[in-house]
């Protein structure tokens, strides 16, 4: 015959989830897929006074911690795991008005957290277009003579969240010439140039940007002059 493993010794209720089919030891129901183990013998939750509780599986901490503050009654459920030789936790056994309570609190806090992440989104885009305004009116002040148009095309690229690009970095946030300078060279490059297509027909990177570093200069030239 199987031999079950001895319950963990822990303070408060525990329930087991046994491995085998077990019967009560007080009522001789059964099998019972949960059992309390009292003076050593297995006990259904309703002979062990907590056949009114109702089983929340692990999984969601917030709700199982505040089931728990809200329930005057409740245990802990543990299943042995055989490869590991040790009992695991499984779920907690609560009062069904603590676990409704406990979910309309979680809605609750679900529904505040998203009104935050609107009000955030709402907040960083707005921060966005000030700093892309502000990028492109230092395109500019460097280029005069860049078209409006394309300084902020230039600027909503190069400032675009999360992309890893010069205008997010440590220089471009504080908008230094050589950053945003950049940033125009490289649009001048992928735009005004066969750049991109000289890559695409295998010519190594330095050796492109050697053959078409004189249409770059030119277009920055008059776009206003070199950059700083």
């Amino acid at each position: 015959m199987e031999r079950t493993p001895t319950p963990p010794s822990r303070p408060g209720l525990l329930v087991i989830q046994p491995l085998r089919r077990r019967h009560c030891a007080e009522c001789r129901s059964g099998p019972r897929s949960l059992l309390v183990w009292e003076e050593g013998a297995p006990r259904c939750l309703d002979c062990a006074d907590l056949g009114h509780l109702v089983f929340l599986p692990r999984g969601d901490a917030a709700l199982t911690r505040r089931s728990r503050e809200e329930s005057g009654l409740s245990a802990v459920v543990v299943r042995f795991n055989r490869r590991k030789s040790r009992y695991e936790r499984q779920g907690v056994l609560v009062e069904e008005a603590a676990l409704a309570l406990a979910e309309e609190r979680c809605l609750a806090d679900a529904e505040a957290r998203r009104r935050r992440r609107v009000r955030d989104a709402r907040r960083r885009a707005a921060e966005d277009v000030r700093f892309t305004d502000a990028f492109a009116r230092e395109i500019r002040r460097l280029y005069p003579r860049c078209p409006a148009e394309r300084a902020l095309a230039i600027a909503a690229h190069a400032s675009l969240r999360g992309s890893g690009r010069v205008g997010r970095s440590a220089a471009g946030r504080a908008l230094s010439g050589t950053a945003v300078a950049s940033a125009v060279r490289a649009s001048v490059r992928h735009t005004e140039t066969p750049y991109d297509w000289l890559l695409m027909s295998g010519v190594p990177r330095h050796e492109a940007r050697r053959r078409i570093a004189g249409v770059v200069e030119a277009t920055l030239r008059e776009w206003g002059g070199a950059p700083p």
